[in-house]
This record gives structure tokens, sequence and C-alpha cells, in this order.
């Protein structure tokens, strides 16, 4: 598998890597500092640089059917031989407008209180589908998210083991979707300290240190999708 640099190290913008397969415009890593669309994060873009100093679009990064981990490149780019050592650099400004959208809907989803039925995280916006029959308040959820995020609270991963995860099925705010378990444990992202905490839910994704670091927000439209479900909509300002 894989191993996902990410995961410990969201600011890793380049690492070096050895090739463990390419074939049709995609190159499989022993190691990759990329995130592979899922969770409802995109998949993240960047250069691929060869030996030679060569570099090529890395357009997309995707899950393959055994779980590695595959970085799709333009069309008609040469793939390096497996063995061989490439440089993989993100484009670090879209990864970290994403990883900007993405703590800010996790603040979303600690004020509002109903389980989450689906999301999308952009690079200027994003949105949480909320199990909800009447709508958040939108003036005042927008003054609350600023105020938590003029507070800069840290920012913080660590890891709990699947039985932890079993006997607190609260911390799970999905309905359809869960996170991933069998492996023995599960990565959850801590917005605060534990003494007080913000939000604390499982997550694979990539995060900011600090929820100052977002920027200010703004709430969009709050939609009606269904009799009992709310889309809200946020903006990076």
């Amino acid at each position: 598998m894989t191993g996902e640099l990410f995961r410990e190290d969201a600011y890793l913008a380049e690492a070096e890597a050895t090739v463990v397969q390419s074939m049709d415009n995609s190159v499989v890593c022993d190691q990759t500092n990329f995130y592979a669309m899922g969770g409802g994060q995109p998949g993240d873009s960047g250069v691929l640089i060869l030996e030679n100093g060569e570099q090529h679009k890395i357009i997309d990064t995707r899950k393959t059917d055994t779980g590695d981990i595959a970085h799709i490149v333009e069309e008609g780019s040469p793939l390096p031989a497996e063995g061989s050592k490439v440089t993989l650099r993100l484009d670090w400004e879209r990864r970290h407008r994403l990883m900007r959208v993405h703590t800010a809907l996790h603040l979303l989803c600690s004020q509002v209180d109903a389980g989450v039925t689906g999301g999308s995280i952009g690079e200027e916006k994003g949105r949480l589908d909320f199990d909800l029959e009447d709508p958040p308040e939108k003036e005042a959820l927008e003054e609350r998210l600023n105020k938590i995020i003029n507070e800069d609270h840290p920012v913080s991963h660590s890891w709990i083991t699947d039985a932890e995860l079993e006997a607190n099925p609260g911390l799970i705010r999905t309905m359809s979707v869960k996170p991933p378990m069998g492996s023995g444990k599960v990565r959850v992202i801590r917005i605060g300290t534990e003494e007080n905490s913000v939000d604390f839910q499982p997550c694979g994704g990539t995060h900011i240190k600090s929820t100052k670091e977002i920027g200010p927000v703004r709430i969009g439209k709050i939609e009606k999708k269904g009799r009992q479900n709310r889309r809200v909509n946020l903006h990076l300002v």
C-alpha cells in the first residue's frame, strides 16, 4: 500500500518517492504527499518531476482498486520506469485552500445539531447537507463561525482504536458514510484542546494547523433538498 505522508504532515508540499507502477497515464509510488479523492475532498494536483528534471502535470489523484494511490498525469506524458526516483510537488496554493475549506466545514458541523447526509469541498467554498427540518438562522451561524475562527483554536490529529470508535458512535457525524475500519485504528481530527474541544470526529482528510488560518467565512444559500434535508453553503471571503 502507498505510504500516505499527508496523514501525518499536511504541509509537506514536496516529497521524494520511488515508482512502483506506471500504466494508463497513472503513476503509483511507494509513498506520496498527494491526497487521493475521497470523503468529499478532491484529489490533489501538482507536478511529477523525473530524475532528468522533466516536469509533467499531475491533474488528479485517485485510489486504485487495490487501495494504492495513483497520480494521474496528462494524456501523452512519458511515464517513469518502475523503480525510478521521482519528486512529487503539490499545487500548494490549491491544497491550502482545500484545507481551509475542509476545516471550516468541521466547524460548521460543530455548530449545527444534526446528522450530516452529504457534503463537498471546493477551493473557494464547500457545503454540508444536514438531516434537518428547520434551517439554521444564517446570520447567527455565520457570526458564531467567525468568532470561533478568530479565537485561533489549534487543529490536530490523533488515532483511536476501532473498539474506541464503536464504543463512541456519536463521534460519527455522517449518516450514510462511516470511516474505514478494520485496520485497528481510526484517524480523528480535533479542533481545540481536550479541555476546550470545539469539534472531534473521524476524518482522513487534510487540515490546517489553527482556525485563524481559515480566514473569514460567509454562509451562502441554505437550500431545501427534501422534506428533512437542508444544504448549508459556506464560502471563504
